[in-house]
């Protein structure tokens, strides 16, 4: 007699965005959640995607800087873990909100807030069963040189200088600039 093995698939963070998901630019963030500079960085975030409504979309990647921020690993796994219920951004506003607040009693009081109802949330977090994923964004932001958080990238171009809108807006526009001009250059195709 053989047992059947549960295959249970994770919705991995560099699959979850926000904004039009079919558009062109994409704005991408390796951050944590206890950081202050991340935390504004979520509110000029907030305002790009409001300002390019239908033309970006925006991923967050979770970088956790530990030796700094003891809380931000846990953080990061709580985030994975709503995302499996569809409110991974919910969560990471009310995560950014409460920065200094971020113990595993809290995060699961903030996943209620999200509007979570995984009753296994507080043991999967205990259990780090998230925590190859936030482990995997950590790994591959190393391997993109990122150091510090918060790192933005737009379609796939490391935005250097300060996470600032201005700055920000800098590489978005030059980003739709670009998909403009290749679009054009595209040959149009002939019926024969």
């Amino acid at each position: 007699m053989a047992f059947k093995k549960e295959v249970v698939e994770i919705i991995e963070p560099r699959d979850v965005f926000v904004g039009n998901p079919k558009a062109e630019v994409t704005l991408e963030e390796f951050g944590e959640y206890e950081s202050e500079a991340c935390a504004k960085a979520n509110e000029v975030v907030k305002r790009l995607l409001q300002d390019y409504d239908g033309k970006i979309r925006f991923n967050f990647r979770h970088f956790p800087m530990t030796r700094i921020h003891q809380r931000s690993l846990k953080a990061g796994e709580a985030a994975v873990a709503t995302a499996q219920e569809g409110k991974f951004w919910e969560m990471h506003n009310i995560l950014f909100a409460n920065r200094r607040n971020l113990g595993t009693t809290s995060l699961k009081l903030h996943s209620k807030e999200a509007g979570v109802k995984n009753k296994k949330f507080l043991d999967d977090l205990v259990n780090a069963t998230y925590g190859w994923q936030v482990q995997g964004d950590l790994r591959e932001g190393l391997d993109r040189g990122v150091t510090d958080a918060p790192t933005f990238f737009v379609n796939g171009v490391r935005v250097t200088g300060k996470s600032t809108y201005e700055e920000l807006s800098k590489y978005i526009d030059a980003a739709l600039k670009k998909v403009k001009t290749t679009k054009k250059k595209l040959p149009v195709r002939q019926r024969a």
